[in-house]
């Protein structure tokens, strides 16, 4: 005698089995597979005497290391960036970092072929939510952190060599150009889009939080280093971005994507100070507390100050009273 019941689960269950089959080779066959992306090979730049570039150095001091990538596959008409400026201002950020006793120790020179198509990135995706006057500009980050872009995240794949230390490392990494999207008020209660091209761009934690892998988290991009000042605080600044985790903002000026001004080098200018206490809104503590710092005794090993505890946002509780609070800013009418 027939079983009706047991028929039907049979008819059921082969539908099913088909449908997932189906579903697979569709899924596998149909869909595109992420384009292949080759770890560049990296050769050292035997030219440049390391040694005596880092001949000022002290054991026991707080210290930053910091490697550089520079691409050989440049195109022949970009001039924004030479080796040479690249040293050049990094002795110069080795100057203007001395009076804080943190000092930087260049690890390496490296150049090699990069992807073509990551000599030029938009470093961002296109922000969804612009920031209005309920929150700072630091709470708000934090609430909707940058995210990179597919093309950036597959660039640093590429370039950074894996390694222990990553997430403690700053990788000044050479590049043609940098695009970062952000939202700006155009007028009455409407947001534009405007994209900068970017001179040096430093991925800060304070922006990203956790959307930024932990082994890309020292990348900083250079594309310009062309004119005197650029080539003289571009590199600090950027680096003050990564270790101070701070926009630009400078004393009673509170962080906004741009602030030309003098005094500080944390805002664009000719400034090159990095100033303590409240007053300073906390630039030395903040950098002497860094993730990217540490001290190392004659033959022992490194003792790294304590990571981030909740992604790296500018109030982390690592940085405990060393914050500002303040306002939002009223960016539109209040009675729109």
């Amino acid at each position: 005698m027939l079983n009706i019941p047991q028929l039907k689960n049979n008819y059921w269950t082969k539908l099913l089995n088909r449908l997932v089959i189906l579903f697979l080779a569709c899924f596998f066959g149909c869909s595109g597979s992420d384009p292949k992306i080759d770890n560049v090979k990296w050769s050292m730049v035997e030219t440049i005497d390391i040694a005596e570039i880092n001949s000022d150095l002290e054991n026991g001091k707080p210290t930053i290391d910091v490697g550089v990538y520079f691409p050989s596959n440049l195109d022949p008409s970009f001039k924004k960036v030479t080796l040479e400026q690249v040293i050049d201002g990094f002795i110069s950020a080795k100057e203007i970092y001395r009076p804080t006793s943190v000092q930087l120790n260049l690890l390496w020179v490296k150049t090699g072929n990069i992807d073509e198509r990551f000599l030029s990135i938009q470093a961002n995706k296109i922000p969804g939510i612009p920031r209005t006057e309920y929150v700072n500009m630091y709470e708000h980050m934090k609430r909707n952190p940058s995210a990179l872009t597919d093309e950036a995240s597959m660039a640093f794949e590429s370039f950074i060599e894996p390694s222990p230390d990553n997430h403690r490392t700053v990788y000044l990494v050479v590049l043609q150009d940098v695009f970062f999207p952000f939202l700006e008020v155009s007028e009455g209660r409407n947001w534009m889009i405007k994209t900068v091209r970017t001179g040096g761009l430093s991925f800060p934690t304070y922006s990203y939080v956790n959307s930024i892998p932990l082994k890309h988290r020292g990348v900083i991009s250079l594309t310009n280093l062309s004119r005197p000042d650029r080539l003289r605080r571009t590199i600090a600044h950027e680096i003050g971005h990564k270790a101070m985790n701070v926009s630009h903002e400078y004393l009673g000026m509170n962080p906004e994507h741009e602030i030309y001004a003098e005094g500080g080098l944390m805002i664009y200018g000719k400034g090159e100070e990095i100033p303590s206490g409240k007053s300073g809104r906390w630039h030395l503590e903040r950098l002497l507390i860094s993730p990217f710092v540490y001290k190392q005794k004659l033959n022992e090993r490194k003792i790294w100050n304590p990571d981030y505890m909740e992604g790296g946002h500018y109030y982390d509780p690592i940085y405990k009273e060393y914050v500002v609070k303040f306002e939002g800013s009223k960016v539109i009418d209040e009675n729109w």
